[in-house]
């Protein structure tokens, strides 16, 4: 007596934990729904996704739990189901692969559908009762190809929270692969030895001894295998209208109690739990590609506004002959691309702190920022200086003027591509230098910098500009 209140306590704190554990769930999947942070333009080609994310809630609100039954054909997935249910939901039949198509129904748990009236079974029940039961059946893991047959399972076993694979005899090849292949899921499992009536009793115990201690021993433990008779055929003596004896063979009833109360145990101690796992693991994996499409979408926007505003500076610094105001002028117009690109990543930002995360990234460059200002201060100056005799030596100062601004604007350039990559990597990081700090990222970044490309890049466009502007 001792023992079974000690156990019926563990079971039942395991039920409490389930709860909160569902809880958690619920609150954690509605959270990222009201927090996407996803632009409209950044939906496109998720809504699959988004969709999946919106019926796992959906799954969560309505207390949904969902048992998929796998097996090959003619071994009584089918009717392992009806019989737990007791109808004749599924369709059963001799034909060769009669489920051809994913089938599905609400199992609704009581003391008619379980049949067993012992006060521990229905103690489950009633710790159950506010759950609803999905069964769904599966086509017969051999009646569609290898490739198909292993995307299917792995689609369908990655969303349910409990998987009945059902056999009716030794494990054959076939059957062993699939078990693995859904073993790999990690989700629980059951083993249901069905039609059990057609063996004799010696045989029906060698059978599922060789199952439990040599095919299946490192997959699941003897506590996961269960034996039934889900549709068992009886013989029966009969007399006809003469009043002669026949003896005939009929359905008799299913033998499925071990198989309802191994569910009602699962359900009842860890159903809350393996729901809120499975909603979690799926959350997980879908809240991945969500970050993925919006990191890839984001950096290529951002690309663009490093490209663009690269360009304009390096134009605004080889056409403005004064050497103060090119300096100020490469400020602003950094300072406003890093004002776009956190709008981009939705990092609130001032222009004030803008203007510290510049310091803060020039600063970090440090000798780079310090070589590059003395080159544009210096190659500024001798540019306003052939601006200014250009008139005096009849346009022979040109050439001279154009490559000095083409050289100024393109190392211009290139330090905002620089600023403009450190700054990316820091807003998509939410506004955070990561572990290393700033000198790292900065580092990591100039290393992997083509400098040679991008100038060859901007000089080719400056040089078109300029060419267009000096012709004018």
């Amino acid at each position: 007596m001792w023992e079974e209140d000690w156990e019926n306590a563990i079971i039942d704190f395991a039920h409490w934990q389930g709860e909160i554990n569902y809880h958690k769930a619920q609150e954690s999947l509605r959270n990222l729904l009201l927090n996407l942070d996803l632009k409209e333009e950044e939906k496109q080609g998720l809504e699959t996704e988004i969709a999946h994310l919106n019926q796992m809630l959906q799954k969560l609100e309505d207390s949904v739990i969902q048992i998929a039954a796998f097996g090959m054909v003619g071994k009584g997935k089918s009717s392992v189901l009806n019989a737990l249910i007791g109808q004749d939901i599924f369709i059963t039949g001799p034909l060769h692969g009669v489920t051809r198509e994913i089938d599905q129904t609400n199992w609704r748990l009581s003391k008619e559908s379980i049949g067993n009236g012992e006060q521990n079974i229905q103690r489950l029940i009633k710790g159950s009762e506010n759950v609803q039961i999905q069964l769904i059946d599966t086509p017969g893991i051999d009646e569609i190809d290898g490739e198909t047959r292993e995307t299917l399972a792995h689609d369908i076993a990655s969303r349910v929270d409990l998987i009945l694979f059902v056999i009716a005899g030794d494990i054959t090849r076939v059957e062993y692969q699939a078990l693995c292949q859904l073993r790999e899921v990690g989700k629980p499992m059951i083993l249901v030895f069905n039609k059990i009536d057609q063996y004799p009793q010696s045989d029906r115990i060698e059978i599922y001894s060789t199952i439990r201690d040599v095919r299946v021993r490192e997959l699941l433990s003897p506590d996961e295998i269960v034996m039934v008779s889900a549709s068992p055929l009886e013989t029966v003596a009969v007399k006809d209208k003469e009043g002669k004896v026949k003896i005939i063979r009929q359905r008799g009833k299913p033998q499925i109690g071990d198989l309802q109360l191994k569910i009602l145990e699962i359900l009842h101690q860890e159903g809350k739990s393996l729901v809120a796992l499975n909603t979690m693991l799926s959350t997980g994996q879908i809240n991945e590609r969500l970050i993925q499409q919006k990191l890839v979408y984001r950096d290529a926007e951002a690309e663009k506004i490093i490209q663009q505003t690269m360009m304009t500076k390096a134009g605004a610094i080889a056409l403005n002959p004064v050497t103060a105001i090119d300096l100020f002028t490469g400020a602003i117009i950094d300072v406003v691309m890093i004002l776009r690109l956190s709008q981009l990543y939705n990092i609130a930002m001032t222009q004030q702190s803008a203007v510290k995360l510049l310091q803060k990234i020039a600063i970090s460059l440090g000798g780079i920022t310090a070589s590059d200002v003395l080159v544009t201060f210096g190659l500024s100056s001798l540019k306003g200086i052939l601006g200014l005799t250009t008139p005096v030596s009849g346009g022979l100062t040109v050439v001279p003027y154009m490559s000095v601004a083409i050289a100024q604007g393109a190392f211009a350039g290139v330090s905002t591509y620089t600023i403009g990559q450190i700054c990316k990597v820091y807003l998509a990081n939410g506004a955070s230098w990561g572990e290393n700090g700033p000198h790292a990222v900065v580092e990591n970044i100039i290393n992997s910098l083509d400098e040679t490309s991008i100038l060859n890049r901007i000089k080719g466009e400056l040089k078109a500009k300029l060419g267009r502007r000096l012709i004018r």
